[in-house]
């Protein structure tokens, strides 16, 4: 079987994403139909992986994205440079009226029994606008890449967006970093341009240039085409590692490339209250985390944030057990701040990954 080898330290880049930029419009516990004011976030599945690893792991990170010259653009773009990722722009001129534009997401976060409402606006969207050629891959990992990462939902985003991150994973392979993609499979944007079969067959092309893999059994089943139980089924979202397991062997039979997969346990009591753990399957063998309660603030990017702590750990070479706690106690933390980015420490994620408890520093 195939061993996931850590490239060395001594590359210029740490880290670097392939996706969409976002910005994300939040009224906090407020519903968005009756919001009168409302933070903004940025975000984007795959850049938050490479803020959380510059901000939280200091690792030196980039994005490959698209941007748009207009107000919302220099508003993100201010982010990116706080959060320490080096940007790796296709830029798109707006017209002053109808676009490209950068997407928006619309979310509450709801509260106790009242559930979380998110919607989006990704019309003319410049992100779905890449194509292959857009970026310089040789130029932009010239210096040395450790790890490179995408995800399905941008992979979803047009009929030239899949191709994009196949360009980058074959690049990044040739510089000899890690790949991983987080499957993140959405039906609605698949449906757009060609449904699941078309889904499937590119999501295997990209997965065909893949070594680590973050996704649940929907996931595994939707994306991959592998077989398992009814998602739908399952018995009341239990945090049951069984079923996840128990589809690896398939996955990675159908993909033998493949040398780690990963994904969160979240078991949703309200919106407020979550049982939360994670699983990770790592050159052959079986590593499930400890269950934590969780007091969510608000829970976008808890999954994005266990994938920059577990990529971090391996990154530095720690036992696959340790790197799957250090994933699960980040995105335990991120779920406790607002927005979809972190803003904890690694002696925070660590404390906690030891069995810290939240009694008061001193």
């Amino acid at each position: 079987m195939a061993q996931l080898n850590i490239p060395s330290a001594d590359k210029e880049l740490d880290f670097v994403a392939l996706g969409a930029l976002v910005h994300r419009l939040d009224p906090g516990v407020i519903p968005f139909r009756t919001a009168s004011s409302f933070d903004v976030h940025v975000s984007g599945g795959e850049y938050n992986c490479a803020a959380n690893l510059a901000s939280c792991f200091g690792l030196n990170t980039g994005v490959a994205t698209a941007m748009v010259d207009n107000g919302i653009g220099e508003l993100i773009q201010r982010q990116v440079r706080a959060m320490g990722v080096r940007p790796f722009y296709k830029h798109f001129k707006h017209d002053g009226v109808r676009g490209p534009n950068m997407a928006t997401v619309y979310s509450d976060r709801g509260q106790g029994v009242r559930a979380p409402v998110v919607f989006y606006n990704r019309a003319n969207e410049a992100g779905g606008m890449l194509k292959p050629g857009d970026f310089d891959w040789d130029k932009i990992f010239a210096g040395g890449l450790r790890w490179f990462h995408s995800g399905g939902i941008f992979a979803a985003l047009s009929e030239t967006t899949a191709d994009v991150v196949i360009e980058g994973m074959k690049a990044a392979g040739r510089a000899g970093a890690i790949r991983s993609f987080d499957l993140n499979y959405r039906a609605k944007l698949w449906d757009t341009i060609g449904g699941l079969e078309q889904g499937q067959k590119m999501i295997a092309e990209i997965v065909e240039n893949v070594d680590v893999l973050i996704g649940n059994e929907e996931d595994l089943q939707k994306g991959l085409g592998v077989k398992g139980p009814d998602v739908e089924e399952k018995s009341g979202g239990k945090l049951d590692p069984k079923n996840f397991f128990g589809m690896i062997g398939a996955a990675v039979e159908k993909f033998p490339n493949v040398k780690a997969v990963a994904t969160t346990l979240r078991e949703v009591h309200s919106t407020n209250r979550h049982s939360w753990s994670a699983v990770l399957w790592h050159d052959g063998q079986e590593y499930v985390a400890p269950t934590a309660e969780l007091d969510v603030i608000d829970r976008i990017g808890g999954g994005d944030g266990f994938a920059s702590g577990l990529i971090y750990s391996l990154l530095d070479g720690r036992p696959a057990e340790e790197a799957l706690k250090i994933g699960w106690a980040h995105g335990a933390l991120l779920t406790t701040f607002p927005g979809d980015v972190t803003r904890a420490t690694l002696p925070e994620v660590e404390a906690f990954a030891a069995g810290g408890s939240a009694r008061v520093q001193r």
